[in-house]
């Protein structure tokens, strides 16, 4: 089980967030024709909270209208940090399935 902060698009700052039990934070800026944009002290500042707590950052995308030509390198590189996979043994006939 991978417990996960998916902070996008990220459109304010989260300052303090609550990262005790987190796996993994992913951070990406809003796509398209009318995409608001990223401050990148936000993108700082949650990178220094991951960074802080050994929380694994992925880093997606600044986004824009033109998210090719934004990129996604952060201080001069990509963050394609991945959590650790932890196994949980769970028997099948434990889980609860839509419609039945």
């Amino acid at each position: 089980m991978v417990r996960f902060l998916s902070c996008e698009p990220l459109l304010g700052p989260l300052n303090n967030l609550p990262l005790g039990g987190i796996d993994w934070v992913i951070v990406g800026g809003e796509s398209g024709p009318y995409a608001r944009p990223m401050n990148a002290d936000w993108v700082k500042s949650i990178f220094r909270q991951c960074k802080g707590k050994d929380v694994p950052f992925f880093f997606k995308q600044w986004g824009g209208a033109r998210k090719d030509l934004t990129g996604r390198e952060l201080f001069g590189r990509t963050y394609n940090d991945m959590p650790e996979i932890k196994l949980v043994n769970q028997h099948l006939d434990e889980f609860q399935f839509a419609g039945g």
